[in-house]
């Protein structure tokens, strides 16, 4: 097993709860220093959070100078753009700055955080993106939401191409339907739907936050999964 010491460094997005809080743990046990980018603490200990509000114009103004002289001296920086919001809405009824603010913290937030770190990642470092299920299709009224997942895919993409030659690789990691605070507030923690949910994979269950932070961690180590588009999801039935 490859061995890291405190100069490998975890960066990641919304690391408070759900898959984020699941990764930086999962890392932390690994020997990685962990920074966690949220507007809320992260509740591990070890865990350094550095409050930003992605959503926030300029964000990476406020951001840069608090965070820079941690990574001056990384060995290995591990990027995972976690973070993400969604709405229900439809194509019909799409409002502008809701649709804005979800494409803000979505997708803009990874490539201004991209173009930041970049300079600072030496080869063995890698770029990971959280997309979904809804990152390769669509359901009703997840519009924005399906939108900012279809394009973490493209970015995924672009990074491998825009990078190759640098040692530096990426992936993104589309989990399926995972038991987060996230998920549960949104179905209104309704038990009859959550157990619909379950029934629509092969496992009959939810997936844990757990599993997915372990496929982000793997990920994080394997170079040979460079541009690759990984479905963690229980084997989803289709329709």
């Amino acid at each position: 097993m490859t061995q890291y010491s405190k100069k490998d460094f975890l960066v990641i997005t919304g690391a408070s709860s759900g898959i984020g809080a699941a990764t930086a743990e999962i890392f932390l046990q690994h020997h990685f220093t962990v920074v966690n980018l949220s507007r809320r603490v992260s509740t591990h200990k070890g865990v350094l959070t550095l409050t930003t509000d992605l959503a926030q114009n300029g964000f990476e103004h406020i951001l840069k100078p608090r965070l820079m002289p941690y990574l001056e001296k990384a060995d290995r920086i591990v990027l995972v753009h976690n973070a993400a919001t969604l709405e229900k809405d439809s194509v019909s009824q799409i409002q502008p700055d809701p649709f804005r603010k979800i494409l803000e913290i979505n997708v803009v937030a990874p490539a201004i955080l991209n173009q930041m770190l970049i300079p600072l990642m030496k080869p063995g470092s890698s770029i990971l993106y959280v997309g979904s299920t809804l990152s390769e299709k669509a359901v009703p009224r997840a519009f924005s939401y399906v939108t900012s997942k279809h394009a973490t895919i493209g970015m995924m993409r672009a990074t491998c191409q825009d990078l190759l030659d640098t040692g530096i690789h990426t992936a993104c990691v589309c989990p399926g339907f995972t038991d987060t605070p996230m998920l549960r507030s949104q179905l209104n923690h309704d038990e009859s739907v959550l157990e619909q949910i379950k029934s629509g994979n092969g496992h009959h269950r939810l997936v844990d936050p757990k599993e997915i932070a372990q496929t982000i961690y793997f990920a994080a180590t394997q170079p040979v999964l460079n541009d690759a588009i990984i479905h963690a999801n229980l084997g989803q039935r289709q329709q």
